[in-house]
């Protein structure tokens, strides 16, 4: 963390490193809540929660946002076909699925697909 005077204040640049925020380490990871879902995160768009892959943050974020998992799953227990997940902008479907590896700091969302012509 660097320290520069600014008119006689002090300015804190953000920490360089991945996962800190304010020289405290966010062990979470970010998920990006489409329009649709948020009235299940009580408007949030941005939420947090861990987990060691997408199907464990899933049921992380099942917890504190009851109903958001069979939103996401089908019946058989399947990620909706109309549902698009990106960890850092990369579509799990050409990476690991719904195992898909996440690490503190790792950025989720959940993107509806949309139909039209």
């Amino acid at each position: 963390m660097k320290v520069a005077p600014v008119y006689g204040l002090v300015e804190v640049s953000p920490d360089p490193r991945p996962g800190v925020e304010n020289g405290k380490e966010n062990k979470m990871v970010k998920v990006r809540i489409p329009t649709p879902l948020r009235k299940l995160t009580g408007g949030q768009a941005v939420v947090e929660a861990s987990g060691e892959d997408l199907a464990t943050l899933i049921n992380a974020l099942d917890q504190k946002y009851a109903g958001l998992k069979e939103r996401l799953y089908d019946e058989r227990g399947n990620l909706r076909r109309f549902v698009n997940i990106y960890v850092n902008e990369e579509d799990i479907r050409f990476l690991q699925g719904i195992k898909t590896a996440v690490k503190i700091g790792d950025e989720v969302s959940i993107v509806p697909a949309i139909a039209g012509g």
